[in-house]
């Protein structure tokens, strides 16, 4: 009850939930994100979507990037086969799963998502390039710390601050098959950052997970990860949920 109420609390911020339409036709480069507590997709108070809106400017063209809440993880699932159907018969074949270039990252509850959803892409033979967890925290009847043979490289970062810790370490279900690049600690009581919008509750029961959720240089070491390990491409604006396809030159 107590780790509910404090995701819950930092979640805080104006709700701008707005009804996506409907995917674009097809895309082989999908990023996904989730966000943590009870956040709101587009919140851009926060990280994760924060990050989607700065690398939706950076990445190859035709990249699909959305982040979703940690709730809406079949949602995603769905976005993703849909893009990856490419001949819209409804059957992803294996050469349409093979073109699958897809990262996914999330903070909180939202990196235990993205743990899951990796899972769900799993039971698919989908493969994913990267999965990025933020001080991940597991619901009780989730497990987010064995990353799926499906995905190539997966990385965690974490705090040990406050009522609310992220897991200190992932490991691979098939180390032949994932190499986990680190779990990484985040000292903020070593090297503090600065969260203006934060409330005042977060700085006091939840300081380290609030941080890592607004550590500048921790979420453009991501950024730069997400973009590094995407089809090397020439760049352009990448599709928005609210994009039409446009076709690739």
């Amino acid at each position: 009850m107590i780790l509910a109420a404090a995701l819950s609390a930092s979640s805080s911020g104006v709700n701008t939930a707005v009804l996506w339409p409907e995917a674009p036709a097809a895309a082989s480069n999908i990023v996904i994100g989730f966000v943590g507590g009870f956040v709101d997709h587009n919140n851009s108070h926060h990280g994760p979507v924060q990050l989607a809106q700065r690398i939706r400017q950076t990445v190859p063209k035709g990249t699909y990037v959305r982040v979703f809440e940690n709730r809406r993880r079949k949602q995603a699932y769905d976005v993703i086969v849909r893009l990856l159907d490419t001949n819209h018969d409804g059957v992803l074949s294996v050469e349409e799963k093979t073109r699958a270039r897809i990262v996914l990252f999330g903070h909180s509850w939202g990196a235990a998502a993205t743990v899951l959803l990796a899972r769900d892409l799993r039971r698919q033979g989908i493969p994913v390039l990267l999965t990025v967890q933020v001080d991940s925290v597991a619901k009780l009847w989730q497990n987010d710390s064995v990353i799926p043979d499906n995905v190539a490289e997966a990385i965690n970062f974490y705090q040990t601050e406050g009522i609310i810790h992220g897991r200190r370490q992932i490991t691979a279900a098939d180390p032949a098959k994932t190499e986990i690049l680190g779990n990484y600690l985040m000292d903020y009581k070593k090297d503090p950052v600065q969260c203006p919008e934060a409330a005042w509750w977060d700085r006091v029961f939840t300081p380290g997970h609030m941080q890592s959720e607004c550590d500048p240089s921790l979420w453009s070491r991501i950024e730069s990860m997400v973009t590094q390990h995407l089809s090397p491409q020439p760049t352009s604006a990448a599709i928005s949920p609210t994009d039409h396809p446009q076709p690739t030159r």
